[in-house]
């Protein structure tokens, strides 16, 4: 059985400012994978110290979770001595970098020259990305060891711990530990946990909820002797997920939205076209992230103003005059007129208020995106009741997508 020793990091803990609950926390989550802790380690933000403690820690158990030390401060040291022992040099990684980078713009901040500490990554290392905030968290197997670098806030560490570290440590469970991701669009965390309350409470296999931008996933974990009997626990807890969330769920294990919906456009054989206002040409932009794009996109405009939407789209002046141009009515005109402008099966429009403010009586983050085809027509309103302005574009190009996705799976049954 594999040993683990859980080290947290931070001078606040040791001064008692803060109550350390990711130990309790890991402990627990650690003991459903068949890993035992043998110790809990509290060392503060020095060089020496931690370098000790962790050399120790490794000296004694197969793994340490470190937790904490991850910022941009010139205190936050537990990436640099943690790999500084393990024997990985750090690079630059510019994707990194550039989702820091977008962070803080989302947010409306400044972002300081330091937080680019955060995008050195340890060469032949593990990165695991935080969708809660910038730090990414490390994994580093070299000699039989593992050391696994994970953020300090709990709201940051314990979902990046059920996305990432429970499939990094499958090698080193008691048995054979099955984990897949069922993504809902469409529906709030909340109200998906509520639908599958009971299924939460199950111990093998486990059901936990978490949140990314815009969308709702369930991951479902068996743990078995072998790797074919978890698949079968996980497979009748999977079919009733599916079976209670319905037309929420858009696929299992899938990478995005955008990825589904392509490939449901090559296996229907139909192409799209897009017109968007907020949006700005975010929904090309995803479609086209995914190889093979080029056999189901068409076309895409960005008609920012009332002008364009009318001379190229189509959009009669008096639908604009009459509802305004952040509503159901334009929406589904524009995506009547890109349908019809590009010729492709299926047309996508979006108008909206991206933010950070509102107009006049109409918020940020009230969006209406749209769907035309030929047999059908649909709107869907959407308000995030944010004045996060990437976020809100984020959402609702998401939610445009599954638009696609939705008519398109209907076509495919």
């Amino acid at each position: 059985m594999s040993v683990c020793e859980i080290l947290s990091v931070g001078t606040e803990i040791l001064l008692g400012d803060i109550l350390n609950t990711n130990s309790k926390y890991l402990s627990t989550e650690l003991a459903k994978l068949g890993i035992s802790v043998l110790r809990h380690t509290t060392v503060g933000d020095n060089h020496e110290r931690l370098s000790a403690a962790l050399k120790t820690a490794l000296g004694r158990s197969d793994i340490v979770i470190a937790t904490g030390g991850l910022g941009p401060t010139a205190d936050d040291i537990t990436r640099d001595v943690c790999c500084e022992v393990m024997g990985f040099e750090l690079t630059f990684d510019k994707k990194i970098a550039d989702g820091i980078k977008g962070y803080f713009a989302s947010k409306g901040y400044e972002m300081p020259e330091s937080n680019l500490r955060q995008a050195y990554v340890p060469v032949g290392g593990t990165v695991f990305e935080n969708n809660h905030g910038t730090a990414p968290g490390l994994g580093l197997k070299k000699d039989g060891k593992c050391v696994v670098i994970l953020p300090g806030p709990p709201y940051e560490m314990a979902p990046m711990y059920q996305e990432s570290v429970i499939p990094y440590l499958a090698e080193y469970a008691e048995g054979a530990i099955v984990s897949h991701t069922v993504r809902t669009m469409g529906i709030g965390e909340s109200a998906m946990a509520e639908m599958c309350a009971d299924l939460l409470e199950n111990e093998n296999p486990t059901v936990a909820p978490y949140a990314k931008k815009g969308e709702a996933l369930l991951r479902v974990t068996a743990k078995a002797e072998s790797e074919a009997e978890a698949e079968k626990l996980c497979a009748p807890i999977i079919e009733e997920i599916k079976s209670r969330l319905g037309g929420y769920v858009y696929g299992i294990d899938s990478e995005s939205i955008e990825q589904r919906v392509v490939e449901l456009l090559k296996e229907s054989g139909l192409k799209i076209a897009t017109a968007e206002s907020c949006t700005a040409g975010y929904i090309p932009k995803r479609i086209t992230d995914i190889a093979g794009a080029s056999n189901i996109f068409e076309f895409g405009a960005v008609t920012y103003s009332n002008k364009m939407k009318i001379n190229i789209l189509g959009v009669n002046p008096v639908t604009i005059e009459k509802y305004g141009v952040y509503s159901e009515e334009t929406a589904r005109e524009m995506a009547a007129g890109i349908r019809r402008l590009s010729g492709a099966d299926i047309g996508i429009s979006v108008t909206g208020i991206a933010g950070p403010d509102g107009d006049g009586e109409k918020p940020a983050g009230l969006c209406f995106v749209a769907l035309d085809a030929k047999d059908r027509q649909i709107c869907e309103k959407i308000e995030t009741g944010k004045s996060d302005r990437e976020y809100n574009r984020y959402v609702t190009a998401s939610r445009a997508l599954n638009l696609a996705r939705v008519y398109t799976e209907e076509k495919i049954r």
